[in-house]
């Protein structure tokens, strides 16, 4: 158990966090930890299947490493397809397999961070380990789904994931709730250490109700020449969403890249982005951002911090606004206290420009087709490294959307 009594974490709960609007958290009930079990995602309720797919999370586990499924606060499935190299198991079992695990628990992300930390961390949260072993390289990708399945509850979950030296593993996560589930929270802390030479792609696509509140808070520590790229997708309306994951380049040579592609749909309200910290000699960052406007609130923050001399860091953000009515922000944010570095940034809010329209229209499409494409060029089109599967996902998400409309 964790420190349940640490008076400055139990503080915390009272604090609230940096940017997004304040969220009460006494308003939720915690989730249930004891949930169905479904051995067999296949045999899984079809009202179940349907919300994974819409993450991007298969049934069949074809073309899959492993898959974790956690509903509400409770582990439901586990596999395995690559024992030899993967290890999957609940945050609370590898806790009581591995005593070294606990110089990692609650190491990369400080409890006291503010209310949702804190509640995580004095509920003693369960949630997925996924260990990559030295030197393998998994095959597949490994899937994670977390659903919230009941009205007003509050999904808090506690993962970490440690890719070991010259290692590679590529994580998709889907984040959803039942279509029931109005009015609710979802809280994940993530922690992730990506040892000397290992390598992470790590695709979260989250899928909402209009009326659910999402904070999710990130972590990832790297080592020299260790890789990390992490892809967040958000499409469909939400109520209001705040993330700012933060990655540290600790060892040399090591390197980022945080792709962000979210739509802001009236009623929506989106404070998202992300931050890098460049420790070492020879470590580099990217952070590229695309959103669309369609009528809510929608701010894409970008922070770059060069702490030491040879690092190359770049920042972009952009935005366009198909109708009025809603609020868009751009806020890159270059810090840097040496010389010698190489960071930059741009920003751009706008609308499509109406001669591509009618370019496309003279070739056929309809005005309607026309916007369609040229979003989509937009959202996926500048963002380098994105997965082939994901691409399609983020297509399917566009044409659901009917940005077109």
């Amino acid at each position: 158990m964790q420190n349940g009594g640490d008076k400055g974490v139990k503080e915390a709960l009272g604090k609230t966090a940096a940017f997004g609007p304040d969220v009460d958290i006494s308003k939720y009930e915690v989730g249930t930890k004891d949930v169905e079990q479904v051995k067999d995602l296949e045999k899984a309720p079809e009202t179940m299947k349907e919300s994974m797919i819409n993450v991007g999370v298969t049934t069949d586990n074809v073309d899959r490493d492993g898959t974790i499924v956690f509903i509400n606060n409770g582990m439901s499935h586990c596999s395995n397809n690559a024992e030899e190299g993967v290890e999957l198991l609940s945050t609370k079992d590898a806790l009581a397999k591995y005593d070294w695990l606990k110089d990692y628990s609650w190491k990369a992300v400080d409890p006291e961070k503010d209310k949702f930390t804190a509640k995580t961390y004095l509920e003693d949260s369960d949630g997925y380990f996924i260990r990559v072993k030295k030197g393998y390289h998994a095959k597949h990708p490994v899937q994670t789904c977390m659903l919230l399945k009941n009205r007003g509850s509050m999904q808090n979950l506690h993962n970490i994931i440690i890719v070991e030296e010259d290692a590679s593993l590529e994580i998709i996560t889907g984040c959803t709730t039942d279509r029931h589930a109005n009015n609710a929270l979802h809280i994940g802390v993530s922690e992730i250490f990506i040892k000397d030479g290992g390598s992470l792609s790590f695709s979260m696509i989250h899928n909402w109700n209009k009326d659910t509140a999402v904070r999710p808070r990130t972590v990832a520590r790297l080592g020299k020449n260790a890789k990390y790229v992490n892809n967040y997708v958000l499409l469909n309306p939400v109520g209001t969403l705040q993330s700012f994951p933060v990655a540290y380049l600790d060892g040399e040579g090591a390197s980022c890249r945080y792709n962000t592609i979210c739509l802001a749909s009236e009623g929506s309200d989106i404070d998202t982005g992300g931050s890098v910290i460049l420790n070492a000699p020879g470590t580099s960052a990217e952070i590229m951002s695309r959103s669309i406007n369609t009528g809510g609130r929608m701010v894409a923050r970008g922070k770059l911090v060069g702490n030491c001399e040879g690092v190359k860091a770049h920042l972009e953000c952009r935005s366009i606004v198909l109708k009025d009515g809603g609020v868009t922000s751009a806020i890159p944010e270059l810090e840097t206290s040496v010389a010698d570095v190489d960071m930059t940034h741009e920003a751009a809010v706008g609308k499509i420009a109406r001669d591509q329209i009618e370019y496309l229209m003279s070739r056929g499409l309809t005005e309607d087709d026309a916007v369609s494409m040229i979003v989509r060029g937009f959202l996926v089109g500048g963002i380098k490294g994105l997965p082939e599967n994901l691409k399609r996902e983020i297509d399917e998400a566009i044409e659901q959307a009917n940005v077109g409309d």
